[in-house]
């Protein structure tokens, strides 16, 4: 069986983030609403078997660009290339939408992730310090081309 990607909904997000241990249950149905409420948003998901394994959440900032606000994908998945996919998919997105770039944030707890970010040709552009280096954010941007 091979892995399908595609849009999602907010309960499958929420079905990823109770088996991604690092969100530890802090996002639920309202948060994601909220957020995305009156705005240019996409909501990508993997699917393996039929049950969502992955996700990217986006939507659009005020300054017109696209800001990446929240992805995972469940452990078991993750040597697949799933956020990989997902990440490729969420900017063929944006591009289709008419943005020219996507911003993203991380942490220095997540070094995978931030790799990946370097290594798909995001480039540093701000850091938002929240106490400790662990829990700081790393910003990030890429500028897309159109295809």
């Amino acid at each position: 069986m091979k892995y399908q990607f595609g849009s999602g909904t907010v309960s499958d997000v929420l079905d990823v983030l109770a088996l991604t241990p690092e969100f530890e249950n802090v996002i639920c149905a309202d948060i994601i609403g909220n957020r995305l409420a009156g705005r240019n948003s996409s909501i990508l998901v993997a699917r393996y078997e039929a049950k969502p394994v992955g996700f990217k959440v986006g939507y659009e900032l005020p300054d017109g660009q696209f800001y990446s606000w929240l992805g995972g994908v469940i452990p078991e998945h993750r040597q697949m290339k799933v956020a990989s996919q997902l990440r490729l998919l969420q900017e063929s997105w944006a591009v289709g939408n008419g943005f020219n770039s996507i911003k993203v944030k991380s942490m220095n707890q997540f070094p995978a992730m931030l790799q990946m970010l370097i290594a798909s040709g995001y480039q540093i552009c701000g850091y938002e310090n929240n106490g400790s280096i662990a829990e700081s954010k790393i910003e990030f941007i890429k500028f897309l081309q159109p295809q």
